[in-house]
């Protein structure tokens, strides 16, 4: 049951649900890939892709100072709200590589 409920809460935000299409049509991002593309300060980026993490939707990958998100390897359920999410109509932004040394 409390797995269940962090999931749907997970999704009861409409950026969550925008970063998960995102995610899902541009493969592994950058959290600075996120904040260019949708305009957001790192730390709003990286708690609402934590929340994400943590309901078991995405896997990160540290690379030095950066951190990569994919979608994970997901169970049915989890499957199937990102295939529905990714089935609605949305306007996303254009992925915007912004990575700086």
């Amino acid at each position: 049951m409390q797995e269940f409920l962090q999931v749907v809460s997970a999704l009861n935000d409409e950026t969550r649900v925008l970063f998960l299409a995102f995610i899902k049509r541009n493969g592994r991002v950058c959290v600075c890939d996120v904040e260019n593309s949708f305009g957001m300060i790192q730390s709003r980026v990286s708690r609402h892709l934590k929340i994400l993490k943590d309901a078991g939707f995405l896997v990160v990958e540290r690379q030095g100072r950066w951190a990569y998100f994919q979608l994970g390897e997901l169970d049915p359920f989890r499957e199937e709200m990102v295939k529905k999410i990714a089935s609605l109509e949305m306007e996303l932004p254009k992925l915007v590589h912004g990575c700086k040394v």
